[in-house]
Order: C-alpha cells, then sequence, then structure tokens
C-alpha cells in the first residue's frame, strides 16, 4: 500500500511576495538619445522607475550613488522614485524631462528623441507602482539605486530575445502591444529584484531574511495568503513545526516586531487595499478582518496607519 505523505505542502514565501509585483504602469518610454546628451528624471515619489539598455551606452547618476554605466542588456532600478539622471558622459548638461517634446503613441506609451546627433542610444524607460502591500513592503526593503550587468549565459540569451521583442512592439505598437510591452517588463524588473536579492547581503536581513527562513518564512506566506483567518501565535507556530515561545522569539528577532502586531499591521495594509480598490463598507471590511464592531476596526486602523478608514478611502494613493 503506497504511504501518504503528512508532511504541509511546500510553500515559497519569497517566490509569493515577488508574485505581487504586479505593476500599474504610470508611463512607458522609448528613448532614442545621440550624444551627447543629459536627461534630468524629476522625482515620482512612490514609484519604481527603471532604465533598459537596448543598444549603446548610457550613464545612470542617483544622488548619493555611485554613477553606472548601463551597457546593452543592462537594467537599472531606481525603486523609490528619486530624481536622477541619463547622460551619455559624467557631468554631463541635462535637459528636464517635462521641457522636452515627446511623441504620444498612447495614454501610457511614449517616444523621447534627444541629443546631439552622435552615437547613437536606444533604451526603454518606464515608471510604475505597486497596488499590493506585499509589493510595497518588498520595494521598500530595496535600495536607492540597483543595476543588473551580471546575468547568467541562460539568463542573457532570453534577455537578448525579450529586448528584441520589446523593441519590436515599442516601434510597431501594434494591437495589444502596450499590455505585450508591460508584461515583458514586469518580467525583467522581477529578475532583476530577483538578482539583487541572491547577491545583496542586504537582502539576507530583517523582513526579506525572514521569508528566506523556512520555518518564518512559512508562517509569514500564510498571514499574507489568509490575512482574515483569526491567527493565535499558537497557531502560527504549529503551522512553523515550532513550539510558541520558540517560534515567537525566532519571528521577533528575524523580523524585528512580535508576530501578532505583524499580523494586525498586516491585515491593515489589507484593509487600505480594500478601501482604495472597492466599494466595500467599513462594516464589511470590519467583519471581514475579524473585528466586532466598525469602531474597534477603526481605531486598530488608525492606530498602524495614522488616519481613519474613511480618510484613507478618500486619500490619493500616494498619500495613503
Amino acid at each position: 500500500m503506497a504511504t501518504v505523505s503528512t508532511s504541509p505542502p511546500r510553500i515559497d514565501p519569497v517566490g509569493e511576495a515577488l508574485h505581487y509585483l504586479r505593476m500599474s504602469g504610470a508611463f512607458y518610454c522609448r528613448s532614442e538619445f545621440t550624444a551627447p546628451f543629459g536627461l534630468d528624471m524629476p522625482p515620482f515619489p512612490d514609484t519604481l522607475m527603471f532604465h533598459i539598455m537596448i543598444t549603446g551606452r548610457c550613464w545612470l547618476e542617483v544622488p548619493g550613488e555611485e554613477p553606472q554605466c548601463l551597457q546593452p542588456g543592462d537594467l537599472g532600478l531606481v525603486p523609490h522614485g528619486r530624481g536622477h539622471r541619463l547622460t551619455s558622459d559624467p557631468g554631463a548638461e541635462g535637459v528636464q524631462l517635462f521641457d522636452l517634446p515627446r511623441e504620444q503613441i498612447s495614454e501610457r506609451y511614449e517616444l523621447l528623441r534627444h541629443g546631439g546627433g552622435g552615437a547613437p542610444t536606444t533604451m526603454l524607460c518606464g515608471a510604475v507602482t505597486f497596488d499590493h502591500p506585499a509589493a510595497a513592503q518588498l520595494v521598500r526593503l530595496l535600495p536607492n539605486l540597483v543595476h543588473v550587468d551580471a546575468w547568467s549565459a541562460s539568463e542573457a540569451q532570453w534577455l537578448q530575445s525579450t529586448l528584441r521583442f520589446i523593441a519590436s512592439e515599442a516601434q510597431q505598437l501594434r494591437p495589444g502591444g502596450e499590455t505585450i510591452i508591460t508584461r515583458l517588463c514586469d518580467v525583467l524588473v522581477i529578475q532583476a529584484i530577483r538578482s539583487w536579492m541572491s547577491n545583496a547581503p542586504g537582502a539576507r536581513t530583517g523582513w526579506l531574511g525572514a521569508l528566506q527562513d523556512e520555518q518564518i518564512g512559512r508562517a509569514i506566506a500564510l498571514v499574507h495568503r489568509d490575512a482574515e483567518h483569526s491567527w493565535t501565535v499558537a497557531a502560527l507556530a504549529a503551522q512553523a513545526g515550532m513550539s510558541r515561545s520558540a517560534f515567537a522569539a525566532r519571528f521577533a528577532a528575524l523580523v524585528g516586531e512580535p508576530p501578532m502586531r505583524y499580523v494586525t499591521r498586516w491585515r491593515m495594509h489589507v484593509a487600505l487595499s480594500w478601501l482604495r480598490e472597492s466599494d466595500a463598507t467599513l462594516v464589511d471590511v470590519a467583519i471581514r478582518l475579524g473585528y466586532q464592531s466598525e469602531a474597534a476596526f477603526s481605531r486598530a486602523f488608525k492606530r498602524f496607519t495614522g488616519m481613519s478608514p474613511g480618510a484613507a478611502r478618500r486619500a490619493t494613493p500616494a498619500a495613503a
């Protein structure tokens, strides 16, 4: 008779966090530069900006960071929307993005041409936001600049194919082309973040380090999956295969806060998403998250977010 495994199903907490990195595009732009050139990008709060090199060369300068030279196939991320510069040479004079004429290809896709007529450089640039709280949590932990230039042989092969596909779609923009470009950029940005997580020492500490811990990461993933469940420390410890006391101590040491505070804070993130993205009433949200009354939910929400649920619903996404 076959033996039935009673071990819990495997969970990939890091993979699940990356799964939530679904972009809401602010804009995408095919940038065609000729040397010498300099472009000053303004800050876009709560936005991740990216630059994918297709041909040529460009320097990416973020205040407080070492300038990075982008070559074909390189990808530069500015995760926190800081103002930065794209130049043909370090220190080259630049013009403001919104002072240049741009060809509007579609509602969210533009073509930008700029430069002195010399050696050409082509890039695909974008400014995107992430709506899910897991995505926001992950992006918040990234450094001010992520530069990926060391792709493995297999990665480099599909990267070049993807860039050629993006370039073709950007030039022709056939029906559905904007959707194709957006989805492919999703993949490239996620791959860049995954590459950073694999190599950066900072990705092995704090919340990201906790996600990569087999037991604590499993508990965090379960909270993310089912914020509505009536979690307790004992229930999470059981899921992690640990004693209650050992689990609580390890969770706090890795994450930086006790398990139930994390659960409550996560529920408030989820509640904020529901308030912004649906027409659910405050009573509905409160009951769904296990609160006995709208007042109890409102007190908890304001304690963790600094504003009332009603104010959060009315606020812009950036303010919220």
